[in-house]
């Protein structure tokens, strides 16, 4: 899978997982701020969400709180976090 293709699945499964059913996946850019009042305005339930989401569709398992922060930052910053741990595996 390339990134462009991770980047519109990733968009298709947050608009699931954390029920923002309003958007579709064209209107998420992918350096969207995820969090706060400039971004898709996602809090705290929403990135358990997130984690939930990476577990189960990329077995990826995530147990730092400060880790986690800096991968929610947008859809891309989670592409890359998702590419870069199934290229070290």
């Amino acid at each position: 899978m390339d990134k462009a293709e991770l980047i519109l699945n990733l968009k298709k499964q947050i608009i699931q997982y954390v029920n923002i059913l309003d958007y579709k996946p064209d209107q998420i850019g992918d350096d969207l701020p995820l969090f706060g009042p400039d971004g898709l305005g996602l809090d705290s339930i929403d990135a358990l969400e997130l984690s939930v989401m990476l577990e189960r569709e990329y077995d990826i398992k995530l147990t730092n709180p400060a880790e986690a922060r800096k991968i929610f930052v947008s859809v891309n910053s989670i592409a890359e976090y998702i590419i870069s741990t199934k290229s070290s595996e």
